[in-house]
């Protein structure tokens, strides 16, 4: 699918899928707030004033906790239907958000926000639903003030992929039953575009585009960034199955389902 084509799709999937994303979302999940947010808090460093770009941020989840610790944010997605969500959640809270429907995938938009505008900036869990990328690492470079860090998560391209399934063994060990919990991979290396279900239940699927390691760093590297900082948060071995027996939980700990980096312009 050419990537104009795929862009298109995706924005509609999302718009199709806004209201029933916002009402499962909310203000957050154990993936927001166990795996993500703490860890993108701490790599930004937010302080009172900070000027931060919050990319793709849906229903403006991570906007209104950036305001919370006194950023002035500009919060931008493609979907219209989110950011009318992001406006209607945010509207009784204190702090300073600005919400624009922009295309992360277009950079000559980007640009118009301003040309070292940002502090800094943040994207979660988002870029592997961006049918191109290097558009906005191209323009996050001009937009950050020199030493201004891009913090982003994003399922991680080796253990939480389309192309990954979890599998569970059960044998009897010298008289005892055992479980094995393990992962199967069967591709990483060429990048790919498929069809996914986000939340399960959700109307339509959307499009994930797989980027393995050296396509998705590359990008910031190609575009001038360096990288200071890379996690790879896990769900401790005691955490609650939840809905899924096979889903991510503590019988997973070995394996990280997210990939939070921090790339800088140089100063």
């Amino acid at each position: 699918m050419a990537s104009s084509n795929a862009n298109e799709f995706t924005k509609l999937a999302w718009n199709q899928n806004a209201e029933f994303w916002d009402n499962r979302m909310g203000e957050g999940n154990d993936f927001v707030n166990i795996l993500c947010w703490p860890n993108l808090e701490r790599l930004l460093g937010v302080h009172k004033g900070m000027r931060v770009l919050d990319i793709a941020c849906g229903n403006g989840l991570t906007s209104r906790r950036l305001a919370a610790l006194g950023a002035q944010v500009t919060a931008f997605d493609f979907s219209s239907e989110m950011i009318a969500f992001a406006k209607t959640r945010s509207a009784a809270i204190e702090g300073d958000i600005d919400y624009r429907v922009l295309d992360a995938t277009d950079e000559c938009a980007l640009l118009t926000l301003g040309e070292h505008a940002f502090d800094a900036a943040l994207s979660n869990m988002a870029l592997f639903d961006m049918a191109e990328i290097e558009p906005l690492f191209r323009s996050l470079r001009r937009l950050l003030k020199p030493g201004g860090p891009f913090v982003f998560s994003v399922m991680h391209p080796c253990f939480n992929s389309p192309h990954v399934a979890h599998t569970a063994e059960k044998e009897d060990r010298e008289g005892t039953i055992v479980t094995t919990y393990y992962m199967k991979i069967y591709n990483y290396i060429a990048p790919s575009t498929n069809r996914a279900v986000a939340i399960e239940g959700q109307p339509q699927a959307q499009l994930v585009f797989h980027r393995p390691l050296q396509v998705l760093l590359g990008a910031g590297f190609n575009a001038g960034f360096t990288m200071d900082a890379l996690i790879e948060p896990a769900f401790p071995e005691g955490h609650p199955l939840g809905r899924a027996l096979l889903g991510w939980n503590g019988h997973y700990h070995e394996f990280p389902p997210v990939l939070i980096c921090r790339m800088r312009v140089p100063g």
